[in-house]
């Protein structure tokens, strides 16, 4: 039923596909087929090629044109590619085309990243998660995955309605998700227990994109040894810590990765981990302010919180990480174009709408340990201020710790 899924341990070389439109221009589509590659290295494939072509929609029978799947086809047979990866989501029809034209394996992006999930997923509860991601992509492609469409065959105690095959294959499909969800709201009611068990503790949730640092931050922070790799989607299970910054102590989470082109209902398999952020008095975004469309990755962030988590209306810290791989071309004096944003310095970044955020952002490097201890100050100030509303009477003893710590 996962044959969709990569299961090969070795790198399979690969080539990837994407398209140059009127809403995503030829600079946009080169950066997501570059993240489209580090998708497919991350599921263990070794990208050998890309190809982009531009078309004002997607081609409805093959996504691209024929001249263009033409060349993929040559280029496939002469390279020995086994694999052709796709940046957007195919429809069953696409699907079915491409892989017969091509007669090789055909991923989307909604598929990788569902093998990815696959081989990160640790705990039974984000095992659960993914699979009913899987059998939600997989429901409406069926027509792909299944060619023998003859009524089952009769007989003695054998007759039946006479189901095709793909009708079969439909229902126990539909079984099993019924039965996901039915074990994922079990799931969802022993964590909110556990919610609630935790007491009236601050809770703290760092959100952001995929190998932003969440998980090297949420280690520095808690002084545990959650798994962090330069890869997307290094974690997926949630994991909550107690973390004490001078006298106050507080519950920090670190979530998912969120990631562009992400269907909702991929996100939403993952409710758990939303429920943390729901639950949150306070957001840490994590934003890494080395890469090229890091502010693209912020509006996308945001707007799935909105989407998905209603979580606009939170207090949230924007904390911009790895400075230390933050570069720029230095401007010629004589060059008197405009500034773009390989011209602009770290500095001069921080005074344009980054200064209006005031005190609640800050500039650091969890790898270098760089300015963590003012991040630090900035965290207790914050989860001071909901820690005194919500326990009031705790006031005067954090007045009275203030003036000691001054003495």
């Amino acid at each position: 039923m996962k044959e969709f899924i990569l299961t090969k341990q070795e790198s399979e070389r690969t080539v990837l596909v994407g398209i140059i439109t009127q809403t995503q221009n030829e600079t946009k589509a080169n950066e997501y087929l570059d993240e489209l590659a580090f998708l497919a290295e991350t599921a263990g494939a070794e990208p050998v090629k890309k190809f982009l072509q531009r078309l004002e929609y997607p081609n409805p029978v093959t996504f691209v044109g024929a001249g263009k799947l033409q060349e993929i086809k040559d280029y496939v047979e002469e390279n020995e590619i086994g694999l052709v990866i796709f940046d957007d989501d195919l429809s069953p029809k696409q699907l079915k085309n491409i892989e017969k034209e091509l007669q090789v394996k055909i991923l989307d992006r909604t598929s990788l990243i569902l093998d990815i999930f696959a081989k990160r997923a640790q705990t039974a509860n984000a095992k659960s998660q993914v699979e009913l991601a899987q059998y939600q992509y997989l429901l409406p492609r069926l027509t792909r995955l299944w060619t023998h469409l003859e009524r089952q065959r009769g007989g003695i105690g054998m007759r039946g309605p006479g189901e095709t095959q793909i009708e079969t294959d439909r229902r126990i499909i539909l079984d099993k998700i019924s039965r996901l969800k039915a074990e994922l709201k079990q799931i969802d009611k022993q964590k909110e227990m556990q919610r609630k068990n935790r007491g009236k503790m601050v809770r703290v949730a760092l959100v952001g994109y995929t190998n932003v640092g969440k998980s090297t931050l949420m280690n520095l922070l808690s002084k545990s040894e959650v798994f962090a790799e330069n890869k997307l989607f290094a974690t997926l299970d949630t994991t909550v810590r107690k973390v004490i910054i001078d006298n106050l102590p507080f519950l920090l989470t670190d979530t998912v990765g969120f990631i562009r082109k992400l269907p909702t209902h991929l996100v939403e398999s993952f409710k758990s981990t939303l429920d943390e952020v729901r639950d949150a008095d306070l957001l840490v975004h994590v934003v890494d302010i080395s890469h090229p469309s890091f502010e693209e990755q912020i509006e996308i962030v945001n707007q799935t919180l909105h989407e998905v988590c209603n979580s606009s209306d939170k207090p949230m810290i924007i904390v911009f990480n790895k400075i230390d791989a933050f570069s720029y071309v230095e401007k010629d004096p004589d060059d008197l174009s405009p500034k773009t944003k390989k011209n602009i310095s770290l500095d001069e970044l921080k005074e344009t709408w980054m200064a209006r955020m005031n005190e609640n952002c800050i500039f650091i490097s969890a790898k270098e340990k760089n300015n963590i201890e003012e991040l630090k100050k900035l965290l207790y100030e914050r989860v001071k201020e909901i820690h005194v509303t919500r326990f009031p009477y705790n006031d005067f003893l954090f007045q009275k710790y203030d003036e000691e710590e001054n003495i």
